[in-house]
């Protein structure tokens, strides 16, 4: 009688194993197969009868071993679970991926847990290892966190120039002020913006006025490096953070973007549009008190560009613009 119900528990606990929607692999202390379910079966393609006595590792050659040979020890060892999630490492098994919502998924994402089974003398004989399909979290939280990404990229920038917008720009300024204040690393600002800028929208129209705009962004982008940081600052007005980069150096860019303007030639439907900037120039030094004056110093010295016959870079000084009193 005892015998039957032992078979009969036996029967329905192997039940309940192939059945779960979950992997589930016993292995002894030498890695070898002593339990392999039916999702197991389902997701290997490898039949049970094919893998039960064979060591896990040989047929899995794609399980990191060093890692894994540290998980089942410290089980053994601490007689205590372990666990990985698919954040830690995206999978341990490599199956591929049949989930029918995230079948963009080229394989399926794991979470696992490593389990100390006791034998009935009380010392741990073998390992459990449980594998559970997580693919649609992982792929939803992945598909969440770039749809946060690409919004939180809307809304620092700038739609018409695809340069970074003010708010964004400016906190980028307080930043580097930041950075400079503990590190005392050179950071040159560059402010410049297009000459005449009204009389293009009012020649040519404000549509015209927007692609000289663009073309006036793209040729920046070209000119900077990718540590650069530029905005659009308003308007027609342009800012750049040039990093770890001292006046000359800062000089050296701003002339080249300057005669790169002066060369470009904006079609427009039917037009043809040529035009020039004026440039400001402003190294950061441990006597600007906040990065507003900062700023100010940059726009002193576009001021003092456009003052002295524009198309020209213009680098601050406080004893060239000691006489200007208004930059507006």
């Amino acid at each position: 009688m005892n015998d039957d119900t032992d078979l009969d528990e036996l029967h329905w606990l192997m039940g309940v194993v192939h059945s779960i929607n979950v992997g589930i692999i016993v292995i002894d202390r030498n890695y070898t197969i002593k339990l392999w379910n039916s999702f197991m079966v389902n997701r290997s393609g490898k039949r049970a009868d094919a893998v039960m006595g064979k060591k896990l590792l040989d047929l899995f050659p794609e399980v990191p071993q060093q890692w894994f040979e540290r998980k089942v020890e410290s089980v053994y060892t601490l007689a205590n679970r372990a666990f990985t999630t698919w954040e830690q490492r995206p999978y341990v098994f490599k199956f591929k991926n049949y989930r029918p919502i995230t079948g963009a998924s080229p394989f399926m994402y794991q979470n696992i847990t490593f389990l100390p089974l006791m034998g009935t003398n009380g010392m741990i004989k073998n390992i459990g290892i449980v594998i559970y399909d997580v693919t649609d979290a992982a792929v939803g939280k992945q598909q969440l966190e770039t749809a946060n990404d690409e919004l939180a990229q809307l809304s620092r920038t700038d739609r018409l120039t695809q340069l970074n917008n003010r708010g964004y720009w400016e906190e980028c300024l307080e930043a580097e002020f930041e950075r400079y204040k503990r590190t005392s690393q050179p950071v040159t600002l560059i402010i410049f913006d297009i000459d005449h800028f009204k009389n293009v929208n009012d020649t040519y129209g404000h549509q015209a006025g927007d692609e000289v705009i663009r073309q006036t962004s793209k040729t920046l982008r070209r000119t900077i490096r990718k540590t650069d940081i530029a905005g659009r600052y308003g308007g027609e007005e342009f800012t750049v953070l040039l990093v770890d980069t001292q006046t000359d150096n800062a000089m050296i860019l701003a002339e080249r973007l300057r005669k790169r303007i002066e060369a470009l030639t904006v079609q427009h439907e039917d037009l043809k549009i040529e035009f020039k900037i004026s440039i400001g120039v402003s190294e950061l030094n441990k006597d600007t008190k906040d990065y507003k004056q900062w700023l100010e110093q940059a726009d002193q010295a576009l001021y003092y560009s456009k003052e002295n016959g524009r198309n020209q870079t213009t680098i601050y000084s406080k004893e060239k613009m000691g006489d200007l009193k208004d930059v507006g």
